[in-house]
């Protein structure tokens, strides 16, 4: 593959999550966080993708060893086990980097943190598959997969910014409570989402369209409103 050819090709695989951290990081009204800061939730979100892959190989081990009584209770399972690993691997490293940052100091930093290293995810994942098996899918995966992706990250960033009041106040069982539901909305999501793209019929096809639709008016209203109520921590 030539130089040029691989440049499309990460162009064209990067070039959705640009545009939607752009969208996350204008609707940050208050006090825009610093670009540094972001590039390094970015390249988090690549060092979760690795995590991710280690957990998911482990999980992979764990479900071969299963019995399934059908396909359909397989692909369940290994949707669960992706969605628990991919979304607690981008909690670790959003943690690590931000919780006691001092720039984390209004409630809607959460939503943009957790966009970032979720779209720095996307945006390595994306890639790779597009390296593997070509532009022909770079549509549909920039207008499903990396805006799914960013849909986990408000549900996930939304808690994680309310956590951050509550540890502040002192109040650090409600804030390790509204971490664990973060994490664990943006599991269930994207456990969903990928068992109905998993599943070849028609019926989860179905589902998954109106899944999608459903997700995305919700966190369009999500974004809006996390923006327009943000408070001080």
């Amino acid at each position: 593959m030539s130089g040029i050819i691989l440049v499309v090709y990460i162009l064209a695989g990067v070039l959705p999550a640009l545009f939607l951290m752009r969208y996350i990081y204008l609707k940050d009204k208050i006090e825009k966080e610093p670009l540094p800061m972001l590039m390094k939730l970015c390249l988090s979100g690549i060092y979760a993708a690795f995590l991710a892959l280690l957990l998911e190989m482990l999980g992979g081990e764990l479900l071969a060893n299963m019995q399934f009584s059908s396909r359909t209770y397989f692909v369940i399972a290994d949707a669960v086990m992706i969605g628990i690993s991919e979304e607690l691997s981008k909690f670790f490293f959003l943690y690590r980097r931000t919780w006691r940052s001092p720039h984390f100091n209004y409630r809607y930093d959460g939503v943009v943190y957790a966009v970032f290293v979720s779209l720095g995810f996307a945006a390595f994942e994306n890639v790779m598959y597009l390296l593997q098996y070509g532009l022909s899918i770079a549509v549909s995966r920039g207008l499903l997969a990396v805006p799914a992706h960013m849909a986990f990250g408000v549900f996930m960033g939304s808690f994680y910014g309310s956590a951050k009041i509550y540890d502040v106040y002192g109040k650090e069982g409600k804030a390790f409570l509204y971490n664990f539901f973060g994490v664990f909305v943006a599991a269930a999501l994207h456990a969903f989402y990928d068992a109905c793209a998993m599943l070849d019929n028609d019926t989860a096809m179905m589902l998954f369209i109106g899944f999608v639709i459903v997700m995305y008016i919700v966190v369009i209203h999500k974004v809006r409103h996390e923006s327009r109520t943000d408070r001080p921590i």
